[in-house]
């Protein structure tokens, strides 16, 4: 019996079927429409914790997908494995004319996706892939001279300048949703089977109000306070569009906006500049810094045992919670390589393992943007002081409270380093590095 032809959507960073452009262009292609999500043997097999809270998320935006779907007599197929042998058995099993994707910018992805268009050109189908999780992408916002920013604040006025009503509008994919391939349920590999296990859903909202992007600026500093969207997870994976995130935020906050813009600016950095992603910096002469790299240092980070409570309440936060709040991200990227002088690639591998809303470009930005290699970096001389920085963002200590309960007690450690030396010996060592470059 001849098989029918169809296109597939492949959901990557994307899960969702609202506003997502290139579910958009496969339902209006005239084919039926398979949507596919691959758990990524690659990807996963990185991963050290089994109780990885973000394979959860992944699993409950699955099944919110098929729950609509159902209505539609359709389903998304899940597969699990190596991507290329997953296309190779498709190929077989059904007669794909054309493969619909959202683009990825990390190297693995574009390495990944190659092969796949190189493996669907063979076998007479078509990958075709949009833009769908940035406003601007690549090189579509460049200086006066066509190169590219790699400076903030001028990149965001040619952002903001560039931006009209078309880049915000939203894709109406609900129009077409009678166009999905029409399919019994498929089982879905279970937590078991691609060597995870199921932790709890308390996950963040993905409707952000409008008051708290009203009142962004003002509360955004003050970790002790819900001031923050905490979308940053949402928009790792795709579950909220952000084409919906930035309208509102130009009608209620433009500090809420630059933030999304940053993410835009990170976003292009990467893809213009791949070797950030691969482990080296920016700017090439912070990688002849003399890091001291003190493993048992590094490991009193890791566990919040430093002896400054800012520092302290913020990697415990992270590490019960897969979540740290934006301020104390700075402070606590910041003892660890201009205090304890450790490599911040360590600080980076560590965000990368805990974070929910772990994306490389913009926590290989943020990181570098502390140590000072990155684009647009603070200055190396730029040393924060934990202690000022809690009495100036947590006045009442009331987040240093909730998160270090054994502050004042016996069992609180004496701080690791004395401030005034440690910003001493990270200038020192920061100075020889640059000069001898």
């Amino acid at each position: 019996m001849k098989k029918e032809k169809i296109a597939i959507f492949w959901y990557r960073r994307d899960l969702r079927l609202h506003d997502n452009a290139g579910l958009y262009r496969a339902l209006k292609s005239g084919l039926p429409v398979l949507p596919l999500f691959i758990f990524d043997k690659t990807i996963l097999d990185k991963l050290e914790n089994k109780d990885d809270k973000r394979i959860t998320f992944i699993y409950d935006a699955i099944i919110a997908i098929q729950k609509e779907l159902k209505k539609q007599d359709s389903d998304i197929l899940v597969r699990y494995g190596a991507p290329l042998e997953i296309w190779k058995d498709l190929i077989e099993e059904y007669d794909i004319a054309e493969v619909y994707t959202n683009k990825d910018y990390e190297s693995y992805a574009k390495e990944r996706d190659g092969q796949v268009k190189d493996l669907l050109s063979k076998n007479g189908a078509e990958l075709k892939s949009f833009k769908d999780q940035v406003i601007f992408e690549k090189q579509e916002v460049l200086t006066g001279q066509n190169t590219v920013y790699t400076v903030f604040t001028p990149y965001s006025r040619a952002w903001k300048a560039k931006l009209n009503d078309f880049y915000l509008s939203s894709y109406p994919t609900e129009k077409y949703f009678s166009n999905f391939f029409k399919t019994k349920p498929n089982p879905t590999p279970s937590y078991k089977e691609i060597g995870f296990i199921e932790t709890d859903h308390a996950f963040p909202d993905e409707n952000v109000k409008s008051d708290l992007i009203e009142k962004y600026e003002e509360n955004r500093n003050y970790p002790a306070i819900p001031g923050t969207s905490r979308m940053g997870l949402h928009l790792r994976f795709g579950t909220v569009s952000i084409r919906e995130l930035a309208r509102k935020a130009s009608e209620h906050s433009q500090t809420y906006l630059n933030e999304l813009i940053w993410r835009d600016f990170y976003f292009q950095i990467l893809w213009n500049f791949p070797h950030v992603g691969q482990g080296k910096a920016f700017r090439a002469d912070y990688d002849k810094i003399k890091w001291r790299n003190n493993e048992k240092e590094f490991e009193l980070w890791c566990q919040g045992k430093t002896g400054y409570p800012l520092v302290d309440a913020g990697m415990h936060q992270l590490n019960e919670t897969g979540f740290m709040h934006n301020r104390v991200r700075m402070v606590t990227a910041s003892f660890l390589t201009k205090h304890l002088l450790i490599d911040w690639r360590w600080g980076e591998a560590y965000f990368a393992e805990k974070l929910l809303d772990y994306d490389l470009s913009a926590n290989n930005g943020g990181w570098q943007w502390v140590a000072g290699s990155g684009t647009d970096a603070a200055p190396y001389f730029r040393i924060f002081n934990p202690e000022a920085q809690a009495a100036k963002f947590d006045p009442k200590g009331e987040y240093i409270k909730k998160w270090v309960p054994e502050l004042n007690s016996m069992n609180y450690p004496t701080p690791m380093v004395d401030h005034k030396f440690a910003r001493e010996r990270c200038l020192k060592t920061y100075k020889e590095a640059l000069d001898n470059g």
